[in-house]
């Protein structure tokens, strides 16, 4: 007896060839891999990529302790550079201008610090005063604080207090661990100021060298191009934002005494200082204001006014009145410069912050010029 076998047209002929069931699961169009030799050799060039950026963070994470003053100083000197050329063409010698710049640049920082630190031993000599002062007002979080203390020693039973243990500091171990920790700043801070004074009086020649070290025309060219773009784009990065924040500063300073709140003017001036750190120089700011608000003003509600309107002031510049000055071609893409800040705040810490929106410059300039594209804007 003849059974009756079904025709396949040459479609489904294909369709069963390039089917096949493995473990009850069907994969369609099975095909060896032809190019496996050109994958390994792609997946070599990223893993030796990515092993050379992990290298480098690493070098940068330990060797911070003598490349974060360079660095600084190189920034610092690029930055400044343009006063030393006013003083050449004046007829004063680099070295000369060079050393006029830090001594004056000292000069300011000390001030600086100065005027912080004025109001420190008042505040000092009245902590008592202040830390009864806070505990009145922040009694209105005693409950909610017994209730987290509760629930904490419901879940982790404290252990059985034994007797108290009183631990007497010697003070010459207080002096040497206070020695430790200032004698790397000291050092770090002289490593700077001499990077500075060197690369400040020697800006020309070194220039000069980098420039002359490329054999062909067109790296030499290229070579000059990215020296000058990234000095006018920190030149103008610098002088642009050291403006909007001497206006911020003002306008906090106002704002402070309108609301009779203490030291307007240290206030204002810590604002202005910290606003060359995005983001995170604004917000350390509003928690400091806050933070003096609780011990200076009758509330909690008067408290929260100076960081609510300095919170209000500093959103509008950084979102309005910065970008509309700045213009598209000093402007970094937010998430970006988020990125910066938080990889060198954690890789070198306060000074990192300081530094990620002109590294990232510098970045820019010089991917911008080795691999250039048809429609950019320098930087961002």
């Amino acid at each position: 007896m003849n059974q009756h076998v079904p025709r396949l047209d040459n479609g489904e002929r294909q369709q069963q060839k390039s089917e096949r069931i493995t473990d009850g699961v069907r994969l369609t169009d099975v095909k060896p891999l032809s190019d496996i030799p050109a994958l390994w050799r792609i997946g070599a060039v990223v893993a030796t990529q990515i092993m050379g950026v992990l290298a480098l963070i690493v070098a940068l994470y330990f060797g911070r302790t003598i490349l974060l003053p360079v660095v600084a100083g190189i920034i610092v000197g690029v930055t400044l550079s343009p006063v030393v050329k006013i003083g050449a063409r004046a007829g004063i010698p680099a070295a000369a201008s060079a050393i006029l710049v830090v001594v004056l640049a000292i000069t300011v920082i000390g001030t600086v610090v100065t005027f912080f630190a004025a109001p420190l031993p008042e505040w000092i000599g009245r902590a008592p005063e202040i830390g009864q002062a806070v505990q009145e007002k922040l009694h209105v979080f005693d409950y909610p604080l017994s209730v987290l203390r509760d629930i904490k020693n419901a879940i982790m039973p404290a252990a059985a207090s034994g007797p108290t243990v009183v631990v007497e500091q010697n003070p010459a171990e207080m002096f040497g661990a206070a020695l430790v920790v200032i004698t790397p700043a000291v050092s770090q801070f002289v490593v700077f100021i001499a990077t500075l004074i060197f690369f400040l009086a020697t800006s020309n020649t070194l220039r000069q060298k980098l420039v002359a070290a490329f054999v062909t025309r067109d790296g030499r060219l290229r070579m000059m191009r990215i020296w000058n773009d990234i000095e006018h784009n920190l030149v103008s990065y610098v002088a642009v934002v050291t403006l909007i924040n001497i206006a911020l500063g003002i306008v906090t300073a106002a704002m402070l005494y309108l609301i009779g709140f203490p030291n307007p003017l240290t206030f204002g001036l810590l604002a202005a200082v910290l606003n060359y750190i995005p983001y995170l120089g604004s917000a350390i700011v509003a928690l400091v204001l806050f933070g003096v608000g609780v011990v200076a003003m009758p509330s909690l509600l008067q408290a929260a006014l100076a960081p609510a309107l300095f919170v209000a002031i500093a959103t509008a510049e950084g979102h309005f009145i910065t970008p509309s000055i700045v213009g598209r071609r000093l402007t970094l893409s937010p998430f970006l410069v988020f990125l910066a800040l938080a990889f060198w705040t954690w890789l070198w810490g306060p000074v990192g912050a300081f530094l990620a929106v002109p590294l990232v410059i510098v970045c820019y300039v010089v991917l911008g010029h080795l691999w250039p594209e048809d429609e950019s804007s320098l930087p961002g």
